[in-house]
């Protein structure tokens, strides 16, 4: 099959011939790869970041959002059956630790996290396990859904934390709000939360998605801290919720927060540097997210059934991967760039 794998850090990945993965598990799935999103966290593991972490032993193919069709069953899986059409978790977890008892995917200390450090999505099949299946209505198509296993899922949890908090007449400011998670975040927020949302983003093309999906208003990063004071009368934002967190997005973040504010990380990459003072005195709370678990996932894909959340994509064929993701580093990707190994079930 052909496969697109990074052999080595820091550069980018090639199109290979190699062997269909086989089922080595009981529980073992074999999907055929319909659609694999294209994200920035690929970019990261190119440039060595999980190498320490995670370690990956290369070459291995990335790509951790994934769907598709599955194509063969281990003799004990009883969830799906050959032909289902899925979405997959990215990680394949044990089942048995204390973080899979607690439902807690990410904590998993046995998991296999497909496209991170095993074999993932840019590729005719993957191999994973019955646990991280999702199984859809055959009439979507995994190319549309695919980023959702990710992009969408990560957004999905921050949000569900979010509601918790934000009350009718409050405002929510999302960063980022016109990349892949960041106009997810936006729709998810107004389907799931009372809040005013106001979306920022540094670039034309991702301020007119975020304003095309739901941001009540939006505003480019130099002229945000204004926008958000004059919205609010001064009093600031309630949460912020920062799908980028590079450069100097946290203090940012933490500048347009009001008295009591809550500021979300979703995104990774630079160092907080907050002052302290500054966080005391808005009483301010710091909370972070990582992926999600399979219910949040499982919630997240019945609002996309009922359509109620819509995903921008841009389609590649897999030969194309390389130009996906350099289209990603240079944002000329508006939503998310999805490979598409399989174009028809």
């Amino acid at each position: 099959m052909k496969a697109v794998r990074l052999h080595e850090y820091h550069t980018m990945p090639r199109l290979d011939d190699v062997p269909q993965p086989d089922l080595q598990g009981p529980n073992d799935v074999i999907v055929r790869i319909g659609g694999a999103g294209v994200c920035r966290t690929d970019l990261h593991v190119r440039d060595g970041w999980f190498e320490q972490v995670m370690g990956p032993e290369l070459p291995f193919a990335l790509g951790h959002e994934n769907a598709g069709w599955v194509e063969a069953v281990g003799e004990s899986v009883t969830s799906v059956k050959v032909g289902d059409t899925v979405i997959c978790h990215p990680l394949a977890t044990c089942g048995v630790c204390a973080g899979c008892r607690r439902g807690e995917d990410m904590y998993c200390v046995a998991g296999m996290f497909t496209g991170v450090n095993a074999d993932g999505g840019y590729a005719e099949y993957m191999r994973t396990s019955e646990r991280a299946l999702v199984v859809l209505p055959q009439e979507i198509d995994p190319i549309d859904v695919a980023p959702y296993a990710d992009a969408g899922l990560t957004a999905y949890r921050a949000v569900r934390k979010a509601s918790k908090i934000l009350q009718p007449g409050q405002t929510v400011v999302v960063l980022g709000a016109g990349g892949g998670l960041g106009h997810i975040g936006v729709q998810l927020l107004n389907e799931m939360t009372p809040a005013r949302v106001v979306g920022v983003d540094k670039s034309e093309l991702g301020r007119d998605l975020a304003a095309k999906v739901g941001a009540e208003a939006v505003f480019g990063v130099e002229d945000a801290a204004a926008g958000v004071a004059e919205l609010t009368g001064g009093a600031g934002a309630n949460l912020v919720l920062d799908f980028v967190v590079e450069g100097d997005t946290p203090q940012q973040a933490v500048s347009m927060l009001g008295q009591g504010g809550t500021y979300s990380i979703v995104g990774y990459g630079a160092q907080l540097g907050l002052a302290t003072m500054e966080l005391i005195l808005k009483e301010a709370t710091v909370v972070s997210t990582m992926v999600g678990n399979y219910a949040d996932l499982s919630e997240l894909m019945a609002l996309v059934v009922r359509d109620r959340v819509k995903l921008e994509t841009k389609r590649y064929a897999l030969e194309d991967a390389v130009s996906a993701l350099d289209d990603l580093d240079n944002g000329r990707v508006r939503g998310r760039a999805v490979l598409t190994p399989n174009a028809a079930s």
